[in-house]
């Protein structure tokens, strides 16, 4: 009995962390939105959760030199995780942010699930992995991607008639914390689409990296270190008031705790809607839908195809050494 039951504690361990990072990710997007609508620049909450979380993970990753022999790091090493971190920091989450300032967290959080696709496109341009147009599941994973792809397209460029609006009373200032108009909607999407593609290409390029220098936790920190200094340099340029340096409420300061900490268990929908007074499309809810009909597509030609491997791989360990 305390067998079984270990044993499903650790096949679900991974799908419990899974939605916790999840539920940390529409936090951030969402506390993110209202720390930008008080009137927080993107750039520098990019900055401060960033630099926030390189502090935190400083002991650990102390600890872990001191305790563990670790893989030589190289120039080129040091490169990959330079490049890491402006592109999955500088880059991706700037986009990010910005775009969720144009939008809305809903938006976000529905095209954040492009990031399949885009990781399966990017995989078959650099020979990761093999296309077969006669396989089922090649074709699966293909009319999956451009049913997502429709999908985004769909949720930026049609908002339809409102279906939800915002159902607590908010002061002047907040009536209209996710409300934006129609161009700036469309910039938005935009802008989380790259982020999608840059999520994607970060998952490619950390994945050879890893491979390459397997010691994650010396990757996690320089990257999220080299993504700050990256970050505020670019900052320094393009934001010249240094007055957007200085918190001047108390939900800046706790989204960039609660982005470089925590994470929230509150779906961004729901969130966006019940709290922040966003409103919910009927465009956003098609596109919604087209997008996981997509996604999931994807995944199931890519569940399919590695059944098909472990299917083989049991049948040659089962063939017989000597046949007649």
């Amino acid at each position: 009995m305390g067998g079984a039951i270990k044993s499903f504690i650790e096949k679900a361990l991974p799908f419990a962390a899974m939605v916790m990072v999840e539920c940390g990710e529409v936090g951030m997007i969402t506390l993110g939105k209202a720390a930008m609508n008080d009137g927080l620049s993107s750039f520098v909450y990019v900055v401060y959760y960033n630099a926030l979380g390189s502090i935190i993970l400083l002991p650990g990753f102390i600890l872990h030199i001191c305790r563990n022999s670790r893989p030589p790091l190289t120039l080129s090493i040091l490169c990959k995780l330079f490049g890491l971190g402006f592109l999955g920091i500088c880059l991706l989450q700037v986009s990010a942010y910005t775009g969720i300032n144009y939008s809305s967290p809903t938006l976000a959080a529905a095209l954040g699930n492009l990031i399949p696709a885009f990781t399966f496109l990017l995989a078959v341009i650099f020979r990761l992995e093999k296309f077969n147009v006669n396989k089922p599941t090649s074709r699966a994973k293909a009319l999956g991607t451009i049913v997502a792809i429709t999908g985004a397209f769909v949720m930026t460029f049609y908002q339809g008639p409102t279906l939800f609006k915002k159902i607590i009373n908010h002061n002047n200032s907040n009536e209209n914390l996710l409300s934006s108009q129609k161009s700036k909607w469309i910039l938005g999407g935009f802008l989380i689409a790259i982020t999608s593609l840059c999520s994607s290409s970060w998952n490619v390029f950390q994945t050879a990296t890893v491979k390459e220098f397997p010691d994650e936790v010396t990757v996690v920190f320089l990257f999220c270190c080299f993504g700050t200094i990256q970050t505020a340099f670019f900052t320094l340029i393009l934001e010249r008031n240094t007055d957007v340096w200085i918190l001047d409420t108390r939900t800046e300061f706790i989204s960039i705790v609660f982005a470089a900490v925590f994470g929230a268990a509150i779906r961004s929908m729901i969130m966006g809607i019940m709290f922040l007074g966003d409103v919910l499309h009927l465009g956003s809810v098609i596109g919604a839908v087209i997008i996981a009909i997509g996604v999931y597509t994807v995944l199931w030609g890519q569940s399919k195809e590695q059944k098909l491997v472990i299917d083989d791989e049991s049948l040659t360990e089962n063939t017989p050494l000597l046949q007649s």
